[in-house]
């Protein structure tokens, strides 16, 4: 499953945000410094689904703030 993914970082606090079925806005208190946003980006993602964070994988985007990400399930 994609999953289309609005980027915020360095906000005040980690959120995530659905917008629909698909598509999120995620805000994380990361710096996209070295891929530690997107990282930190995997990891709500993974507690807001309840699932391993080894299950999501970024697909496109990576210094972008529109990605994309494939959730296996």
């Amino acid at each position: 499953m994609k999953i289309f993914v609005q980027a915020k970082t360095n906000a005040r606090k980690d959120l995530v945000e659905p917008i629909d079925a698909t598509h999120f806005k995620v805000a994380t208190k990361e710096l996209p410094i070295q891929g530690r946003a997107n990282l930190a980006i995997v990891v709500l993602l993974a507690d807001y689904f309840h699932i391993p964070k080894t299950q999501i994988q970024l697909s496109s985007g990576f210094s972008s703030k529109q990605k994309i990400f494939e959730v296996s399930k």
